[in-house]
């Protein structure tokens, strides 16, 4: 009984030690908590007036919040009794061996973070990168989801994106079209030339500054190619790049100007 008895006194002492600081620890967290909550609030506010990007916003947000909570998980351990020098050897440890284990997922993580504070591209700009063409449809932390024109939905990793080639289309309010068009040898060429500036100076999606451009670029194997270099808004140059092709060859058939196909001539000799 006598045992027991000693038990029980421990546990008091210990009771009374510890609870009131076990008191203070739970009421700084949750105070601690609530003020996060506000501060980072506060910042996101402080970030829309200064016209940040969305994505960009959400991941300091996010960034901040996580870092002064493992501020506020520090100090109210210390407040325990807890070291905190052991407890933050601990996490150290523990954050080098997720680190190691998760080099691809770290990469990606600090793509995310180069992509969202350079800005190489935004949401809804058409792009060329990592082998894939398509519009930006959500930049992640992790991944850039991309929606190609035919509706496929492609997610490809920021580690590589953010270190490789991209060629955004969105950039540059206008872009130059190039096309080229064959006539044959026979064919008048100051004729097919008047032709190609008729169809080019009448589609208002063709604009006038700069001026269209109409040369001779190559005298192939069985036909003169014409070189057609005109500007029209990014917007529009799908559209015109597709539909120039039907209009040249509709008036060149009208005007009976020729488009030749590849071709040889085979000469046979008879031996005796």
């Amino acid at each position: 009984m006598e045992q027991y008895q000693v038990y029980i006194d421990k546990a008091v002492e210990l009771i009374m030690l510890y609870a009131p600081k076990l008191l203070l620890a739970i009421i700084t967290l949750i105070i601690g908590l609530w003020v996060i909550k506000l501060v980072v609030k506060g910042m996101e506010k402080a970030l829309d007036k200064s016209n940040v990007d969305e994505s960009l916003k959400k991941f300091l947000g996010s960034l901040f919040g996580v870092i002064l909570k493992i501020l506020l998980l520090i100090s109210v351990a210390s407040m325990v009794g807890i070291e905190t020098t052991s407890f933050i050897a601990i996490m150290g440890a523990a954050g080098l061996a997720v680190g190691l284990a998760l080099q691809g997922g770290l990469a990606n993580f600090a793509g995310g973070v180069l992509i969202l504070l350079f800005k190489p591209f935004k949401v809804g700009d058409f792009i060329d990168a990592q082998g894939y063409t398509g519009s930006v449809r959500e930049i992640q932390i992790f991944n850039t989801i991309l929606k190609t024109p035919d509706n496929k939905t492609i997610i490809i990793p920021n580690g590589g994106l953010s270190s490789g080639n991209i060629t955004n289309f969105s950039v540059e309010a206008t872009r130059r079209v190039d096309m080229t068009f064959g006539i044959g040898y026979g064919d008048d060429l100051k004729k097919t030339k008047d032709v190609l500036n008729s169809i080019m100076n009448s589609d208002s999606r063709v604009l006038k500054d700069p001026a269209p451009m109409i040369v001779v670029s190559e005298l192939a194997d069985s036909s003169v190619n014409f070189s057609v270099r005109v500007w029209a808004n990014a917007a529009d140059y799908w559209g015109l790049f597709f539909d120039m092709q039907e209009k040249v060859k509709l008036e060149f058939d009208k005007q009976r100007i020729s488009i030749p196909f590849p071709q040889q001539d085979v000469h046979l000799f008879k031996q005796n």
